[in-house]
């Protein structure tokens, strides 16, 4: 369900919301629900904290020899 709302925004943010909206061929309002999606609705549990620090950091990484065979593999 959608709730529709006002915010005051500088006009130079909202020049910029537009201009990168219509970039991306969207609506100004599509695009700003969009980025703070991003921001707010993607907090990483713990599991992906831990697997982002070890990627990061080379902990537990394994080579993959065989593309196809490691696509195969997350199918199984």
């Amino acid at each position: 369900m959608k709730v529709q709302t006002a915010f005051r925004l500088e006009k130079e943010l909202l020049d910029q919301l537009k201009e990168k909206a219509m970039a991306e061929k969207r609506s100004l309002n599509n695009y700003v629900e969009f980025i703070l999606s991003k921001v707010v609705g993607k907090t990483p549990n713990e599991d992906t904290k831990q697997a982002i620090y070890e990627a990061e950091n080379g902990i537990n990484l394994n080579e993959i020899d065989d593309l196809d065979d490691f696509k195969k593999s997350l199918i199984s």
